[in-house]
């Protein structure tokens, strides 16, 4: 939080859309949409539910490969489990974050913890795909798994804004992760009448979602819904996220990055720079040299 500074403006709210990832299950998705095709340096970002399912019901995504890029879980709710063509296996319980670099190439699976597939549960999580520069596209993959412990976490002066600092900084609070694309990952909790300014360089792209609200962002404190996403324009170094005094507690992330700038190739889930990286990829993939999980 700064006391000297300039806040960002509101460039434009868009709603989030619905859709079906993997097995099926049920996504809440601010862009890639027909309104945000994308967000450089960010790819995609994905609300999984909430959802609250029935024994048996739960679905995931079983293995499929990446390439290119980086995919950051963050989990509310429940839990998931993931493993690897490097023989990985790990488990993300509540407030646990995963931060996948697949660079040259990986087949990995994420799924429902299996007692929340036999039995049932709650879950909610966010997915972050992170695009990577030319230069690091094809560097070898690898996970920095950090428990909900090991987040750092800071709390205003009044005690009314309580933050997760999941990459960059924060009321003197540093994360811990390691990000080769430069950004800012924090999640926002405001209880009613708590106001926070976040410094952001002025040449990041930065967006704000909304996971509980509604929430007022900027000097004219315009409203953000839940599932709505938030861009701001680059007039600023800061960012205004309130909580009405009346209304109920905010939950918000805010997320920010310095753009590549670079050509983007995708198909499905490879994301490089040229058409030819991307068949590469895809000849990679099917001749199996991005491995496969060994159960």
């Amino acid at each position: 939080m700064t006391t000297d500074s300039t806040i960002r403006s509101v460039a434009r709210i868009t709603d989030s859309v619905e859709t079906l990832e993997g097995e099926g299950f049920l996504v809440h998705r601010p862009f890639p949409t027909e309104q945000v095709t994308d967000f450089d340096p960010f790819l995609l970002l994905d609300e999984m539910g909430p959802m609250d399912l029935g024994p048996g019901e739960a679905k995931g995504a079983p293995d499929h490969p990446h390439r290119g890029f980086e995919t950051v879980t963050y989990m509310l709710e429940g839990r998931f489990e993931h493993k690897d063509s490097a023989g990985n296996r790990g488990r993300l319980d509540v407030g646990d974050v995963q931060w996948m670099t697949a660079g040259a190439g990986v087949v990995h699976s994420e799924m429902p913890a299996e007692e929340i597939r036999r039995d049932g549960g709650r879950i909610h999580g966010m997915q972050l795909w992170v695009n990577l520069p030319s230069r690091d596209k094809m560097m070898a993959p690898r996970y920095q798994e950090i428990p909900a412990g090991r987040i750092p976490e800071a709390t205003s002066d009044d005690g009314l804004v309580k933050i997760r600092i999941i990459a960059g900084e924060a009321l003197g609070q540093k994360a811990v992760i390691d990000t080769r694309t430069p950004i800012i990952y924090l999640h926002y909790t405001l209880e009613p009448g708590g106001r926070a300014v976040a410094s952001v360089p002025r040449e990041y792209n930065t967006f704000a979602y909304v996971l509980e609200g509604p929430a007022l962002f900027g000097d004219t404190r315009e409203t953000g819904a839940i599932g709505q996403m938030v861009v701001f324009d680059q007039d600023g170094d800061s960012v205004a996220i309130e909580a009405s005094e009346s209304g109920p507690r905010v939950s918000v992330l805010l997320l920010a990055g310095v753009p590549l700038g670079e050509p983007v190739a995708r198909y499905g889930p490879f994301v490089m720079n040229t058409r030819e990286e991307i068949v590469q990829a895809v000849d990679d993939f099917r001749s199996g040299k991005m491995g496969l999980i060994q159960d």
